[in-house]
């Protein structure tokens, strides 16, 4: 279905909705999802599907193997702990500008508004008492981990997995505990380095999920990130770096190593860190895309990749608009570059056990990883060194290197018995390679 079909995608309820019927239609949506039914049943009179960003997101919340019927596990922060965690939190700087925005009309009018972290944690949830106590049973309360990998699809959990203010309506939302609630959300960003912060929400029935709910969040935000940027500029709280490592070369799986910890990625994963390493200046959603998939990955999926990503890397450590690291980040591929720019091409060897991601067909990862084996190539036939060609090419990548293998033999005796089978092998690929 085209964006132009539904208008706003991020959009709930339209202003020509009947609720009933799209409550109806929706419910009957997501029955048919969880019932593993292929095609769902429309939501709208003219057509329409569910909404690709909240299927998208059901999808996630399936594969992460989240119960629909459960609505979250507990609480993460409460107590002394919670409130230590609040006061050195950037969104209390721009709690005071929510309240008078949000919160003074929210408590009149029987909703709820809720500021998380970047991970999807609560941190203030205000507003009308008697609707704080009915979220209890959903467990929407401070502390707890609203993030779309821990509860599924609701709209401060999706809008920080996205980096993008969504409005979830009702059965939309992934657990049927919620369903009977609708919530608008956005991310907030640090208006200096572009990272998330966090996210504003607000909560109630079917109108909340209505256009000028939206407006009204995305105002805020702005507001908030202005009146944040006041105070950064007045006390600027530089970025707490972190050094860390990412091995990507090599069959063995990829690591990063952070703070003494080693934390094993998916290919997915390992691509994103290495392509951003690779562009400190950073990477908007449609480049990074094209780096990862030669078809173009949907930038939504892109997004949600991202959100892990940061939640691995922690609050500093990734920025947005575009996608940057905010941290110290060495990789092994910069090591082998860096003995090969000094002209240490042992040094460069040894750092090389095997081809970057070798089985990775991301476009962006192919590109470097041809890059570093024929700067590595170049080095050896430049250098002869017989122990260095040895080890080339009886690795993966020089093992059908003639060149490499001719090098090799130019530099043994030709009395010695390794030159005899050096020479032998060069005869077998000569007729292997047709030379």
């Amino acid at each position: 279905m085209s964006t132009a079909a539904h208008g706003n995608p991020w959009v709930a309820v339209r202003p020509d909705d009947d609720l009933t019927q799209l409550a109806r239609r929706v419910s009957s949506a997501h029955r048919s999802f969880l019932e593993g039914v292929d095609r769902l049943p429309t939501v709208r009179p003219d057509g329409d599907s569910i909404r690709p960003v909240v299927l998208d997101s059901w999808r996630r919340s399936r594969d992460n193997g989240i119960d629909p019927d459960g609505f979250g596990d507990g609480i993460d922060l409460d107590g002394l702990a919670l409130q230590r965690y609040r006061a050195t939190h950037p969104t209390a700087l721009i709690r005071p500008v929510v309240q008078k925005l949000l919160v003074e009309d929210a408590t009149d009018a029987g909703l709820l508004v809720a500021i998380s972290d970047a991970k999807g944690r609560l941190l203030w949830v205000e507003g009308d008492a008697k609707v704080k106590n009915r979220a209890l049973a959903m467990n929407f309360v401070e502390g707890a981990d609203w993030s779309e990998d821990r509860v599924g699809t609701n709209a401060p959990g999706t809008a920080l997995a996205l980096d993008h203010h969504v409005q979830i309506f009702g059965a939309e939302h992934f657990s049927r505990v919620v369903h009977e609630w609708s919530c608008t959300a956005a991310p907030v960003h640090d208006p200096l380095s572009g990272r998330i912060i966090g996210a504003i929400d607000i909560t109630g029935g079917p109108r909340v999920a209505v256009p000028e709910v939206l407006s009204l969040i995305r105002a805020t935000v702005l507001a908030a990130e202005s009146d944040l940027q006041l105070h950064l500029l007045d006390s600027p709280k530089p970025l707490d770096p972190t050094t860390a490592r990412l091995q990507v070369l090599g069959s063995g799986r990829p690591t990063l190593t952070r703070d003494g910890e080693s934390i094993h990625l998916s290919q997915r994963h390992a691509e994103i860190l290495l392509l951003l390493a690779e562009y400190p200046e950073g990477l908007s959603a449609d480049h990074l895309a094209m780096l990862l998939d030669e078809s173009e990955l949907d930038p939504v999926t892109v997004r949600a990749e991202m959100s892990r990503v940061r939640k691995m890397l922690g609050a500093n450590g990734l920025g947005s608009r575009p996608y940057r690291l905010l941290m110290d980040l060495d990789t092994d591929v910069a090591e082998v570059r860096r003995a090969l720019a000094r002209g240490d091409t042992s040094t460069a060897v040894r750092a090389y056990p095997g081809p970057i991601l070798p089985r990775s067909l991301a476009p962006g990862v192919d590109e470097l990883r041809v890059e570093l084996r024929g700067r590595l190539r170049a080095a050896l036939l430049t250098a002869g060194d017989r122990r260095l060609l040895a080890r080339w090419t009886g690795s993966v990548d020089g093992r059908d290197d003639v060149a490499a293998w001719t090098a090799y033999l130019a530099s043994l005796d030709r009395q010695s018995s390794m030159y005899a089978q050096v020479k032998a092998q060069l005869r077998l690929l000569d007729d292997k390679l047709g030379v």
